[in-house]
């Protein structure tokens, strides 16, 4: 990506940067430390890169198609879901489930793994709209989806999942 800086003696304390067609056009105050510049550059960088890969990894509607596969052999069709994403910005979770509004979030980090835990992982998020907790019933229902375990071992292998208990909910 290319970077254009414009340094302006007018700017004293505020930074701004904007995409314009493919350059990042950066707005810096003149006497800021060139350090500091590098820094902040490095991070809009790597923001739009973010927001750029987050727009491609969702074209395609993969989880929705999936959301809906899993709702039909698992849930009989009950589940309703506003959105279902891959995002950019969970670093230590795989997923997560707001059940209150319909959304569930996926790590796009799972592209790099097995098909199988991507799924685990859509099942079990989808789960948390019926079961907000980690309940009997809830692990029940996430076990119907044939490589739970495996899954589940697959992650907390790689440091990505806890070994949960159950909670009597």
């Amino acid at each position: 990506m290319e970077v254009k800086i414009i340094r302006s003696p007018d700017r004293k304390k505020t930074i701004q940067a904007k995409m314009v067609g493919e350059t990042l056009v950066v707005y810096l105050p003149l006497g800021m430390h060139r350090e500091e510049e590098r820094k902040f550059i490095q991070e809009m960088k790597e923001k739009i890169e973010k927001k750029r890969l987050k727009k491609q990894i969702n074209k395609d509607g993969y989880l929705r198609k999936r959301f809906d596969e899993f709702n039909s052999k698992y849930f009989q069709g009950k589940l309703k879901v506003n959105s279902i994403e891959f995002v950019t910005n969970q670093e230590r979770k795989m997923g997560s489930c707001t059940p209150a509004n319909g959304t569930i979030r996926v790590s796009h980090k799972l592209l790099n793994m097995p098909g199988w835990v991507l799924d685990y992982v859509i099942m079990h998020e989808m789960t948390h709209l019926v079961h907000p907790n980690h309940s009997r019933g809830f692990w029940a229902k996430v076990g119907e989806y044939k490589y739970t375990e495996r899954a589940r071992g697959f992650l907390m292998a790689k440091g990505m999942e806890e070994e949960e208990v159950e909670t009597n909910s």
